[in-house]
């Protein structure tokens, strides 16, 4: 299990990250976007108007109250098994 978690660490090291700094901005400033902001200037890559948590905070929820019921199940088994 630990071989398995390394490897898969160490191939996600060699992912490349994306960033959306201006150090990585294309160089098409000659046109304007929607906005009226030149290109080089318009960062927003990924702006919705809202950051929407509410499917990530019920997931999560979710698969905390599966884990734990896992973890209780399990312990009651050992316990039974151990009497």
């Amino acid at each position: 299990m630990a071989a398995a978690a390394a490897a898969v660490l160490a191939a996600l090291y060699f992912v490349p990250s994306a960033s959306a700094s201006p150090q990585h901005a294309p160089a098409t400033a000659s046109h304007t976007t929607t906005t009226g902001v030149p290109a080089s200037q318009d960062l927003d890559l990924a702006d919705t108007g809202s950051i929407d948590t509410k499917p990530y905070v019920i997931g999560g929820s979710g698969f905390l109250i599966i884990g734990a019921a896992l973890v209780i199940d399990a312990t009651r088994r050992a316990r039974r098994a151990a009497l």
